[in-house]
């Protein structure tokens, strides 16, 4: 139990902590990002949304798909699907002991890839911007993960 208390407090779990933690942010932002694109493009996903429009045909001119605002969304979506397994993988990553500048390099480069990948989503930059700035997520999540099965394995 010790040695778990140890591991929490080191410079290791600060570092994910902090980094995490902006990620985290990140991802929340995109829901008002979201948000922001629905309102000004007055476009809308539910009836129950468009409840200030007054005649009902009005309203149902406001509920319909608009690629800006899909392209948000694809974004957090993607978010969800990376940030999390990033946050598992790195605590259990952060746990195993790594050397500080490892954990850095790994944590520094998670969160610039995830960025640079928003940057790219949201401003349609040509690919393969986007899927690089993915797979630089992707790769250093596996690493991370590699470092944990490794470790766990040789227990």
């Amino acid at each position: 139990m010790a040695e778990i208390l140890h591991m929490i407090d080191s410079e290791v779990f600060l570092a994910f902590s902090t980094y995490a933690t902006i990620v985290i942010l990140k991802m929340m932002l995109m829901s008002p990002i979201t948000s922001y694109y629905r309102l000004t493009k007055k476009v809308f996903s539910n009836l129950e949304d468009t409840s200030l429009v007054k005649t009902c045909e009005d309203r149902k001119k406001l509920v319909r798909v608009d690629p800006d605002v899909e392209r948000v969304r694809r974004c957090h979506q993607n978010d969800l699907e990376n940030i999390i397994p990033f946050v598992v993988i790195g605590l259990l990553y952060a746990l195993t002991g790594p050397d500080l500048s490892s954990a850095l390099l790994h944590f520094r480069v998670f969160v610039g890839s995830r960025i640079i990948h928003t940057v790219a989503y949201v401003m349609a930059l040509p690919q393969p911007s986007r899927a690089l700035a993915w797979m630089v997520g992707l790769f250093t999540t596996l690493s991370m993960a590699y470092r944990v099965l490794t470790t766990a394995l040789f227990l």
